[in-house]
């Protein structure tokens, strides 16, 4: 019966879901995505509407991860304005045709790169920054001419519904649309065929999105997870290095795609270290975490549960206190834990912290190598020969020297993973270059033609074979 009921729901789902394409595919194909003056005037009066529900965002937040008014607008809506801004900024550059140097066996010809939308866009966005990473790529596609259905995560509903609001007075719906739910409606979208997948969250899932993708050929974005490695060199400053790692670690309660998962550090400096790390804590949410207004809590009891069995026959030396009814967690500190356990073997995504030693290069490297390719990799050193090898040995999707998460911060750098944890990028310009083809154009000239390219063709020369080399 349970399934009769699952295939019925599925039926509907989808039945509701036509419409919605098309409507867009009808809107697209009718050239309405296309004017530059309309692109610009819908991303304003998103803007706008950004700012007019701004109180009604925070107190979503609030209510879903327990994020202050300062942390949700500084890691989620000013990061949404500011890619707004940079879209607006510089569409008219970044869609104009390109010209490009022309071959000279096209003589004579025009050469350029014509900048295009996808077409219909399809985006599945994560509970963690649940207005920020449904948002930021949203407004680059739509730059980029595109339309787009967006299902935030059910696992956040106070702001799904406060993104689907500004979305709605922001846009026409058969512009962007949001559709709320949970897996039977994300089922029920992957079902469909799309111009192109833009998916933010775990790499199980991610596979899944692939997968759905490859029946119809569609490209697709995948921004994934991973085990993001902190490396601290013997050089670094202890107690700086702590402070930092303990903000990239425990902001929105360690939820975070790109937090460090684990610190390495030489065996003579790991309680040094393990000090310093306590010491941070307590300056940034004081002895009782639970009674910090800036710190936030787990998403649901299901996650607290999975954090929880991570601490199992693990050496504890800071926190690993929880409380289900708040969905409080603790930071966490763990001292070595062993490298076939499930703290080391899966993403944490939570306020937990193992550190580790390396005695050399060889251990570091068969850590690290030991793991699938990371989003993010940290490395605090003052070192440049030891920085430098760390940049040039180690696979991973974006990295900072002597700090924690800033690559996301800037949207002249590209953002997304390697392997694992990732394809794609996006961000400012690379945002409008993920969602737009570029199409290559030849304009050839009448007056002129090489009579060589024509049957019946000439003898093979010499000269002839040296000339076409140099085509």
């Amino acid at each position: 019966m349970i399934y009769i009921s699952f295939k019925i729901k599925k039926r509907k789902l989808q039945t509701a879901i036509a419409p919605i394409k098309e409507a867009q595919s009808a809107f697209f194909q009718a050239g309405h995505t296309r004017s530059l003056q309309e692109r610009k005037k819908y991303l304003k009066a998103f803007d706008r509407s950004i700012k007019a529900n701004e109180s009604q965002i925070f107190e979503a937040l609030t209510a879903d991860l327990g994020k202050t008014a300062f942390e949700s607008f500084t890691s989620e809506v000013m990061l949404v304005q500011k890619e707004i801004r940079m879209q607006l900024k510089h569409l008219k550059r970044w869609a104009a045709p390109q010209r490009v140097p022309g071959s000279w066996v096209n003589f004579p010809s025009r050469d350029y790169l014509l900048p295009e939308p996808y077409g219909q866009v399809l985006m599945i966005s994560p509970w963690n920054y649940p207005f920020q990473l449904a948002l930021t790529p949203l407004v680059g596609a739509v730059a980029a001419g595109n339309t787009v259905v967006l299902k935030p995560s059910e696992l956040a509903p106070k702001t799904s519904t406060i993104v689907n609001h500004i979305i709605s007075e922001s846009f026409p719906k058969e512009w962007v649309t949001v559709l709320e739910g949970g897996v039977a409606e994300a089922q029920a979208l992957l079902a469909q065929a799309w111009d192109y997948i833009f998916y933010t969250g775990s790499t199980h899932v991610g596979k899944i999105i692939a997968q759905a993708a490859a029946q119809n050929l569609t490209p697709t974005t995948l921004e994934l997870g991973g085990k993001s490695p902190c490396i601290v060199h013997e050089s670094a400053p202890l107690q700086t290095t702590a402070k930092r790692i303990v903000w990239g670690k425990f902001l929105n309660c360690g939820q975070t795609c790109i937090a460090p998962d684990y610190v390495l550090v030489p065996p003579q400096q790991k309680q040094a270290l393990l000090a310093a790390l306590q010491t941070e804590i307590r300056k940034a949410f004081g002895q009782e975490a639970a009674n910090s207004k800036d710190y936030g809590r787990i998403i649901n009891e299901s996650h607290l549960n999975r954090l929880q069995g991570y601490l199992k026959n693990q050496k504890v030396v800071y926190g690993g206190q929880t409380e289900t009814s708040t969905r409080f967690m603790e930071p966490t500190l763990v001292d070595s834990p062993a490298l076939d356990s499930p703290i080391m073997k899966e993403e944490i995504f939570g306020p937990i912290l193992p550190v580790l030693t390396y005695a050399n290069r060889t251990e570091l490297e068969q850590i690290i190598f030991g793991l699938d390719k990371p989003l993010a990799f940290y490395v605090f050193s003052k070192n440049n020969k030891f920085i430098r090898y760390c940049e040039t040995r180690f696979s991973f999707g974006g990295g900072v020297v002597n700090d924690t998460l800033l690559h996301f911060t800037n949207d002249n750098l590209p953002f997304g993973g390697v392997g694992a944890s990732g394809m794609g990028a996006y961000h400012g310009a690379f945002s409008f270059s993920t969602f737009t083809h570029v199409k290559p154009i030849v304009k050839k000239g009448f007056w002129f033609d090489l009579p060589q390219r024509y049957a019946p063709y000439p003898k093979l020369s010499n000269l002839l074979k040296w000339l076409l080399k140099k085509i």
